[in-house]
């Protein structure tokens, strides 16, 4: 009897060890790009090993206005994206999933020539959808969720 409850003991000590290593801390640290007006959002909050990206758009930070040229909107955006998830240590093959939004989805053939060259193989879980207007008359808008390898 006292070899089980010592085994019980022992087992019960190593799930509370395992359980409490497992659990991410929950401390959060906010990445805001230098350079950048201050608004009412982070670029990113690293929560553990989970980066939650805001909705970035293609903005000239000289104009306030997007690009002329859609593909370059599309770069802007995607190296904001890089540039935010290098200030919490993770790269683009981080990302887990990235939802666009698109005002025009004949542009859809255009971003994806794009997107493609800023992973090194696999790519994220996405969601691509169409919406009538963005802010500041973008073309795109891109979020997303990175897990630190």
């Amino acid at each position: 009897m006292k070899k089980a409850v010592f085994f019980v003991s022992i087992i019960f000590v190593l799930m509370l060890i395992t359980d409490v290593s497992t659990q991410p801390s929950g401390a959060r640290r906010y990445i805001n790009l230098p350079g950048h007006p201050q608004l009412p959002f982070s670029d990113g909050v690293l929560v553990g090993d989970t980066l939650y990206l805001s909705g970035r758009l293609g903005l000239d930070p000289k104009t306030g206005t997007p690009p002329e040229d859609p593909e370059q909107e599309i770069r802007d955006i995607l190296d904001g994206m890089k540039a935010t998830l290098k200030e919490s240590g993770m790269t683009m093959d981080d990302l887990v999933f990235v939802q666009v939004f698109c005002t025009d989805l004949s542009f859809y053939e255009k971003f994806n020539a794009i997107y493609v060259s800023y992973f090194s193989k696999d790519f994220p879980a996405r969601a691509f959808l169409g919406t009538a207007r963005l802010l500041r008359g973008c073309h795109f808008e891109v979020q997303g969720i990175a897990v630190r390898r």
